[in-house]
């Protein structure tokens, strides 16, 4: 047996497992790095976050995505190029949070590696008849193995396309094995560039867990704020939000788009809800005039009203359900109250620290259980095709030599 194939074996049969999960969102803030160590597998699945951080990405990293980053047309050789070094930043991030944690990259079972999404292409939204769904995402599996000397497991959306979903959400899959509750309804919302959300009823019946995206989260204000103020990353606190006035006629234009009519689930990224598709908007709703507090507000309240719908409709069936957000998104104050004041049938408004989460690692977290379950999982019988959750384990392993 190879030496590799055999501490994968041993990996497999270990009570716990040390497991580094890597989020790389479309933000393009940073790479969230969690390490994790693991107990069990599938509904036995216990967590324990060790250490987490943000590393912050430099302007070399941002301006070579953007490049490439939700666009239909881009330098193929630069695309190329990206893909190993993208990996090969990645894994360097890694090694410098081992050296500052002072752990020894031998503990570690596996890396879990998301990689860097750019381009996100459902059959609902490419409208090329010969073709299914895809996603890509860059950041080569092997260039992380290598240059950490760690195994890592990349690549986990390309089997969900493969059996047949869109390739995202990949949430509930965690969602579903460490945070479902006999006690109560839950709805996990994550409000990252794009907004989704996992149901989980309490009654334990697999068959009405449920997970989509929404629409924009953060996506179109963080794109505005950094075209139009210079050094700015995003709206911090809201305070631009907050000074500005929803233009409803702008509002109608936001929403009017063939997405929101898509029966759940669906999937959708940055390549739809951008500031082309702001453009649009004002020149459908002749509101190119207004100042950009006001473009702001009405953005946050595109979030607001999209996410609160989703969530009530979620839940119009359900007896007190609560919420447990994540994400950049419950950092924006005026969103936040927005989404109170949307939904008044919902019982409590928590975010994932209530379930022993750090919010803005949740993430890394759950593609950590991904890779746990690669590792020593078994089916679950979580299956419903008519929601686009797939009875399937994910993710390709690269070793490090």
């Amino acid at each position: 047996m190879h030496p590799h194939i055999a501490a994968l074996y041993n990996s497999a049969k270990k009570p716990s497992r040390l497991i580094i999960g890597l989020m790389s969102g479309t933000s393009l803030d940073g790479l969230d790095v969690a390490l994790c160590k693991i107990t069990g597998a599938g509904l036995h699945t216990q967590i324990e976050v060790l250490k987490f951080t943000t590393v912050e990405y430099n302007d070399e990293y941002k301006t070579k995505i953007k490049q490439v980053f939700a666009k239909r047309e881009c330098d193929l050789e630069v695309l190329t190029l990206l893909h190993p070094w993208v990996g090969k930043f990645h894994g360097a991030m890694v090694n410098q949070c081992l050296a500052l944690w002072q752990v020894n990259p031998a503990d570690i079972d596996v890396i879990a590696s998301h990689g860097q999404t750019i381009y996100h292409c459902p059959q609902s939204q490419h409208n090329h008849h010969d073709f299914k769904n895809g996603t890509l995402q860059i950041g080569d599996s092997d260039q992380i193995a290598v240059t950490t000397g760690i195994t890592t497991i990349g690549d986990f959306r390309q089997k969900h396309i493969a059996a047949g979903g869109e390739g995202a959400p990949l949430a509930v899959y965690g969602d579903y094995l460490f945070f479902a509750s006999p006690n109560e309804n839950r709805i996990l919302l994550n409000m990252g560039g794009i907004a989704n959300l996992t149901f989980l009823p309490k009654n334990g019946d697999t068959g009405a867990v449920f997970s989509s995206d929404i629409g924009p989260g953060n996506t179109i204000m963080d794109a505005y704020v950094q075209h139009y103020f210079k050094g700015l990353h995003y709206d911090e606190g809201a305070k631009l939000a907050k000074a500005g006035k929803v233009n409803t006629k702008l509002l109608a234009a936001l929403t009017d788009n063939a997405f929101f009519k898509l029966p759940l689930p669906k999937t959708t990224g940055p390549e739809v809800f951008n500031l082309a598709y702001l453009r649009a908007a004002q020149m459908h709703s002749t509101t190119q005039r207004l100042n950009h507090e006001d473009v702001l507000a009405t953005l946050n309240a595109l979030s607001a009203t999209t996410i609160a719908k989703a969530l009530n409709d979620c839940a119009q069936h359900t007896q007190e359900c609560v919420v447990y957000a994540s994400g950049g998104g419950i950092h924006n104050p005026l969103l936040m109250e927005q989404l109170l004041m949307h939904c008044p049938n919902i019982k409590a408004f928590k975010n994932t620290e209530n379930l022993g989460v750090n919010p803005d690692a949740k993430e890394a977290v759950l593609f950590a259980i991904l890779a746990n379950e690669c590792l020593a999982g078994q089916r679950q019988g979580l299956n419903n095709n008519n929601q686009g959750i797939l009875d399937i384990t994910m993710g390709k392993v690269s070793f490090a030599d």
